[in-house]
């Protein structure tokens, strides 16, 4: 067997046809994944708008699609290039299949909750969502499983047949809320005045902001300072940074204008060696 040379060259054919098969799987793949891009990215961006998160999740289940069939396919002229009866194998992985179906019941059901998830819309790939306890941006959805990033760097990566209660923050617009704290000493309604006026520049210098802000009034009482609330519809998840820009932004503004901004104050009094004796007196 060792000297026997059309059996070796007939292994360095079927090692050249596995390699060759190998190479093609690979290009197709790649090729197929440019063109599902390409594709998508068209779409995006011509005259006919397009739901853009739905654009980029459909991408992606395609393009993984795609690399399963190829690389099946791959697999069965592997098979067949080295002499595999290919039928029988197919009806016995049928047969297979369907017992394996019966028992993996939840792989079955990913699948098909996958696939409710992607033509519902109940979320896409950049929305950023909770899902049970986890929150953050949908990274991916395939067909079996969605991973989730947090903002910290967490990566959470659920069975699609697991993902019952979402809450999806991407879908509406979102509402900046700001409290201003006053201090009782000011003016309310010249504050007021004051708040009303910043707000109408906001609109001009935040694109973000979607509607006017408004100032609902006085939201609550303390011991030691009035609390007043403001809130602004911005685009969908632009709240968090709105909220911040505005409460910077307002603290220089009542600054400029003299109106304090309450903080933690200790009076100290200390009683005279006077007024000491003349209160043991008046005990007497």
């Amino acid at each position: 067997m060792m000297t026997n040379e059309e059996m070796w060259i007939g292994l360095g054919w079927v090692f050249i046809k596995i390699i060759l098969i190998s190479i093609a799987a690979y290009i197709v793949v790649i090729v197929a994944r440019l063109v599902v891009r390409k594709t998508f990215s068209v779409r995006i961006r011509g005259p006919l708008k397009y739901n853009e998160r739905r654009q980029q999740t459909l991408s992606k289940l395609l393009e993984n699609v795609v690399a399963y069939v190829v690389y099946f396919v791959a697999i069965i002229a592997v098979l067949s290039a080295i002499n595999i009866d290919i039928t029988g194998l197919i009806a016995g992985a049928g047969v297979l299949g369907l017992a394996i179906g019966f028992g993996a019941q939840n792989l079955v059901r990913d699948i098909i909750t996958g696939f409710f998830i992607i033509f519902e819309d109940q979320f896409s790939v950049g929305d950023y969502v909770r899902i049970g306890l986890a929150e953050g941006t949908v990274e991916e959805i395939g067909l079996r499983t969605t991973k989730v990033k947090a903002w910290t760097g967490e990566l959470f990566i659920f069975p699609n047949g697991n993902v019952t209660d979402v809450v999806n923050f991407s879908i509406h617009n979102s509402i900046a809320v700001v409290d201003v704290n006053i201090s009782y000493e000011s003016d309310i309604a010249k504050v007021e005045n004051l708040i009303v006026e910043f707000l109408e520049t906001l609109q001009d210098r935040y694109e973000q902001i979607i509607k006017p802000a408004e100032l609902l009034g006085v939201q609550n009482l303390t011991t030691t300072e009035v609390v007043m609330r403001i809130t602004a519809e911005t685009l969908p998840m632009q709240h968090f940074a709105i909220a911040r820009s505005m409460r910077r932004d307002l603290k220089e503004y009542l600054d400029k204008r003299g109106v304090e901004i309450p903080y933690p104050r200790m009076v100290m009094m200390q009683r005279s060696p006077e007024a000491s004796n003349s209160a043991a007196i008046a005990k007497k």
